[in-house]
């Protein structure tokens, strides 16, 4: 059992979980996820690692109620306890003096991204960070982001902060009005259909971009082959050999589609739990 030392909500829907975990706190590194399981007969569902204390024997977890076992997850307190931490897991992202480095995030991708811009500006680049969220009331980590960025720029979909657009608007205003070469190599981290745009314009410009992906998983070993990946026409399991691949090499009209398999059950699942919740605040 694992303590949660702190839980605050951080964002609509989007709740920030500060977990005692000494052995991965002192070996995760930018990039690695978690799988967690709330209780026995609880699914496995991963979680990247937005920051950690050695220290302390912490790690720190942002977590978007979405599915049943997010919302679950959203519920639990200050104090209370998680059945199974497990990791680190994944490849650590690759991580050097780039020169100059595009960070492009959406949603809750930010506190995935939070790391990997700290310790790429750690190690001396110049860091161009373009976040983006629904509304104002989606942003995650926007003063953390900005502390370690050279340039900064925030959108959102409705405008109620920042620019109103998406990254990929950001990316396509400075795209044409830098005729140099905009960064030496861009991170995107976020929804599908977002890394899936911007690795689409990045090619166009000829600029490595590394995404990360967060397919179907189960066992987080490269066991059970759920969260296989097509990349450069090999394929890959994002548990084991990512969860970073070349976003100009994915498959992602294969992804999008394995990413809708469970729909239904996913949809009875939460339907489920809050026919349960419903009967529980009636009794």
């Amino acid at each position: 059992m694992f303590k949660i030392i702190e839980k605050s909500s951080h964002a609509t829907g989007i709740n920030r979980f500060v977990i005692e975990v000494p052995e991965i706190a002192k070996k995760v590194l930018p990039g690695q996820f978690t799988i967690l399981r709330l209780h026995e007969k609880g699914e496995r569902i991963p979680i990247t690692v937005a920051d950690s204390d050695k220290v302390k024997g912490t790690i720190t977890l942002f977590v978007q109620e979405v599915g049943k076992t997010t919302i679950e997850m959203g519920k639990l307190k200050t104090g209370d306890t998680i059945l199974d931490v497990v990791g680190p897991l994944g490849v650590l992202s690759h991580i050097e003096n780039f020169g100059t480095v595009l960070c492009i995030a959406g949603g809750v991708g930010v506190a995935v991204m939070y790391p990997i811009a700290k310790a790429l500006k750690e190690k001396g680049n110049k860091i161009i960070s373009i976040l983006g969220a629904r509304s104002k009331n989606f942003i995650i980590l926007e003063n953390e982001i900005k502390k370690n960025s050279d340039e900064f720029f925030l959108t959102t979909d409705d405008g109620s902060y920042g620019q109103k657009g998406f990254v990929s608007n950001v990316l396509n205003d400075l795209l044409a009005i830098r005729h140099s070469p905009l960064a030496n190599i861009v991170y995107a981290i976020g929804p599908v259909p977002m890394m899936r745009v911007i690795s689409e314009i990045t090619k166009q410009h000829n600029l490595k971009t590394i995404v990360s992906l967060n397919p179907i998983m189960v066992d987080g070993t490269g066991m059970c082959g759920a969260c296989r990946v097509s990349v450069g026409g090999v394929t890959k399991f994002a548990c084991v050999d990512g969860p970073d691949f070349d976003g100009h090499l994915v498959n992602w009209t294969e992804l999008t589609s394995r990413l809708s398999v469970f729909k239904r059950e996913e949809k009875e699942s939460l339907d489920h739990y809050c026919k349960y919740l419903k009967t529980v605040r009636n009794s």
